[in-house]
């Protein structure tokens, strides 16, 4: 008998991870979706794979002998996505953990790793490539397959209370968002990486991550044999304001500084409320 999404939540999110969460800016939620929803979710990667959107991208070099695909804002196009954005437990866990009154979609992600792909996902932050401001946020990466620990996303706990830190192309390494100079550049982690508080989990289809958008936070490539599919859903909450950029930011919302005031609530379709604590 499958558990209900109530038993679910009291099961997997706890005090102690919430706690976590806002201490370390990264917690491992384990067993939190159902094989069914892991189902849904696979087949609408799948769906993506076969038909990328123009926002879609290669992320590894043409040298790599693998290849590394990242496609945005998908939900109103690829049904199975936005039945398990909707449907899965995910937006009441965004709720418990951030502790807000309302939970909106911000965008989804999905980032595929093919077997044998040597890119590595550099350290960064999200939230500087964004358009908002606001500590109310979470990232949900949900891997469908088996995610080894030397293949999983990485992170330096403690690193969301800041500073934002300069948001850079990950293999030009160019300054395309920020002007250089503005912000600080990430220090060099890979370098001396027992001088930072890293953590990082083995995942199963099922389990999930969830991190704030200033979490420092990499990644691994992936073997010979394996794939790497993961969606990744960003939610937002109660303090979260629209920051229109001069500059392309990533994702591109075309069109939304006409309509959404500098400062003002994420109030808008795209964006939609998908829990409130009364829920």
């Amino acid at each position: 008998m499958h558990e209900s999404l109530k038993e679910r939540l009291a099961r997997a999110v706890t005090p102690a991870l919430t706690d976590a969460f806002r201490r370390d800016g990264a917690v491992c939620v384990r067993n939190i979706f159902t094989e069914e929803e892991v189902a849904l979710l696979r087949d609408g990667i799948e769906r993506n794979l076969a038909a990328p959107s123009e926002r879609a991208k290669v992320a590894s070099r043409p040298d790599d002998p693998g290849w590394f695909f990242e496609d945005f804002c998908n939900w109103q196009s690829n049904d199975a996505y936005r039945r398990f954005i909707g449907g899965s437990a995910a937006p009441a866990v965004a709720g418990a953990l951030m502790g807000c009154e309302t939970v909106r979609l911000y965008h989804d992600h999905v980032l595929v790793k093919e077997p044998n792909t040597r890119q590595r996902t550099p350290w960064h932050q999200d939230q500087p490539y964004y358009n908002i401001v606001g500590g109310d946020n979470v990232s949900m990466w949900i891997p469908v397959d088996p995610v080894a620990r030397e293949s999983t996303l990485e992170f330096v706990a403690g690193s969301h209370r800041g500073p934002w830190l300069m948001p850079r192309t990950f293999m030009e390494n160019e300054a395309k968002w920020f002007p250089e100079g503005s912000l600080a550049d990430l220090p060099d982690i890979e370098a001396d990486r027992a001088a930072h508080p890293i953590v990082g989990w083995a995942l199963e289809p099922g389990d999930m991550v969830c991190f704030n958008m200033l979490t420092l936070h990499a990644s691994g490539g992936v073997g010979g044999s394996v794939r790497r599919r993961a969606f990744s859903i960003r939610f937002i909450g109660d303090d979260i304001r629209h920051a229109p950029r001069p500059w392309r930011t990533s994702p591109e919302f075309p069109g939304l500084a006409s309509v959404l005031a500098d400062g003002a609530p994420m109030d808008h379709p795209l964006f939609p409320v998908l829990w409130t604590a009364r829920d």
